[in-house]
């Protein structure tokens, strides 16, 4: 009976107006319903629990669940072109097969070869037995011995640690299954020595990934941020996913307020606080109270930078009744501007990412992305047809929309531009009748500045999937590895997963990569150096269009 209703076929106006209102009502009690119904569940379930009786299995429907990615929606169907690869398999060597003459008859002429690449790989041991040289001097008393070269050293070669490096954080290969692997080609290793070439003693890679991050902070005004859950030593953290077209760097911390993502963004280093003009201008578009504001002036002198201990140890002895909320603002503001107003870490100047309030404020412009508001629509699940028609129409019209900001990033120009503000303030802004979709319409009206950064910004992309997949990467590497033990293994993590994910992007063999830097010859430059080269080509071949 309700599927071909049409509450705009009421011709009393008095009575269609009812009728919407009743519609709206049968929708939002219904949403309530879901979700107390989820809400009691849960709480019998954690009823159970502490009653030591196990709560409602989770079985899974058979239909498949709603996707959430938006990819499908958002992207043309395009023609699929298979790539030839044979041109790109490098010839180790040649072998000629020829034909047993015996089998030839006495007329058969030679044409020529047929040419047949077969690819083919060899995983063995290489055990070597060095013998070195040893002279005793009784003059001197002393030994001398012959030294082992580079990346040989205790009883595994440069090889078998590179190996393992790829295998574990390019390969996404669990400990166990690269002990499997090593012992079935007989090699003999333990399960604390394979963990000790995962960690241990990784200085020089700490050191490339730190120059890393802050080539790729110099490569481009603008950044990605995210973040997703990391357990360290059985806790809870985050780790922050920082990128942009030539690196993806990753940094792992007990929180993910502003002060956490802004020591992501100056490469992890510990924070200054700094009362300045920009500061004051902060803390009152934060909303700290003017008491507070008046007596900061008169406690801090202006411009002088503070430690984070020094500063807490200044706000407990003068401001003792300060609140815990204020605090937090004002640390918030006093860091944000010494940010700024540094110089030792390249600025960002434009931050792309998803609406959450910590990533407010950090950086002078801000863009959301499309992808994610997106999911806040998906989450509507209307009762009523007519309401599933409503959404419908509107998605569709959302991606209409979204194609076009795609087609002004290739030709921008200022007509287009005021052409889509309007658009945009139509879509959103024109009520619907479902109240569900025009409430959250209102919300993604209030974001037109960041969500149409790229009208003034058309270099920029219009979504954050660079730093989700980022983030996607460090999920997989949970799922294999559950979480990393210590504060130290966490930081080889990060370290590594940096260093293969900006490998990726710069085309580098991460193999030969591992292997050229634990046996010290350095023949491939740094990646830094590569970020550093791609964004002066990228550069110079922008200002050339």
């Amino acid at each position: 009976m309700l599927e071909n209703f049409d509450p705009n076929t009421i011709e009393d106006e008095t009575v269609r107006k009812v009728v919407l209102y009743l519609m709206n009502v049968v929708e939002n009690q219904h949403t309530t319903i879901q979700e107390q119904a989820e809400e009691i569940q849960r709480l019998r379930d954690e009823n159970n629990r502490l009653k030591g009786e196990q709560g409602k299995p989770k079985i899974k429907a058979n239909k498949p669940t709603p996707d959430q990615s938006s990819e499908k929606e958002r992207r043309e169907s395009k023609p699929h072109h298979k790539k030839v690869k044979q041109a790109e398999i490098r010839i180790d060597r040649i072998e000629v097969l020829k034909v047993d003459h015996k089998q030839l008859p006495q007329d058969a002429k030679f044409k020529g070869y047929e040419e047949v690449v077969v690819q083919d790989i060899e995983f063995r041991t290489e055990n070597i037995k060095f013998r070195k040289e040893k002279y005793y001097s009784p003059r001197q008393k002393q030994t001398y011995l012959a030294e082992m070269p580079a990346g040989y050293k205790g009883q595994f070669g440069p090889g078998v640690k590179a190996w393992v490096l790829a295998l574990y954080y390019a390969g996404g290969m669990s400990e166990p299954k690269i002990l499997e692997l090593l012992r079935t080609v007989g090699m003999s290793m333990s399960a604390g020595q394979l963990s000790d070439f995962l960690i241990k003693d990784q200085e020089q890679f700490h050191a490339e990934s730190a120059a890393v991050v802050r080539a790729g902070l110099a490569s481009s005004p603008w950044q990605h941020l995210d973040s997703t859950a990391t357990r360290v030593g059985g806790k809870n953290e985050h780790c922050h996913i920082l990128c942009n077209p030539f690196y993806t760097a990753y940094y792992t911390g007990s929180s993910k307020d502003r002060l956490s993502l802004l020591r992501v963004l100056q490469g992890g280093t510990d924070l200054v606080f700094q009362l300045n003009e920009l500061a004051f201008n902060l803390l009152e578009q934060l909303g700290v109270a003017e008491i507070w504001r008046s007596k900061l002036t008169k406690l801090l002198p202006h411009g002088q930078n503070w430690s984070e201990d020094t500063l807490d140890h200044l706000l407990d002895k003068h401001l003792p009744r300060l609140g815990p909320k204020s605090r937090k603002l004002i640390k918030d503001s006093l860091a944000i501007a010494a940010y700024r107003s540094q110089t030792a870490w390249p600025v960002v100047e434009l931050l792309i990412c998803d609406d959450a309030p910590q990533f407010n404020w950090l950086t002078v412009e801000l863009a959301l992305c499309w992808i994610h508001e997106y999911r806040h629509y998906k989450k509507l699940t209307p009762h009523l047809p007519y309401h599933l028609e409503i959404l419908d129409s509107f998605k569709e019209n959302f991606w209409k929309f979204y194609r076009k900001l795609l087609v002004y990033r290739q030709n921008p120009n200022q007509g287009e531009a005021h052409s889509l503000q309007c658009e945009f303030e139509q879509l959103f802004g024109q009520t619907s009748g479902y109240d569900q979709l025009d409430k959250r319409k209102a919300l993604t009206l209030a974001k037109k500045e960041p969500l149409l950064m790229v009208l003034s910004h058309p270099e920029i992309l219009l979504h954050n999937n660079p730093a989700e997949l980022g983030a996607r990467q460090r999920v997989r590497k949970r799922d294999v590895s559950l979480h990393a033990c210590t504060r130290e293994g966490i930081g080889a993590w990060d370290t590594f997963q940096t260093i293969v994910a900006t490998a990726k992007k710069l085309g580098v063999n991460m193999y030969q990569y591992f292997y050229d830097r634990i046996t010290q010859t350095n023949i491939l430059p740094s990646l830094a150096h590569l970020i550093e080269e791609r964004s002066q080509n990228s550069q110079l071949s922008a200002s050339w269009e």
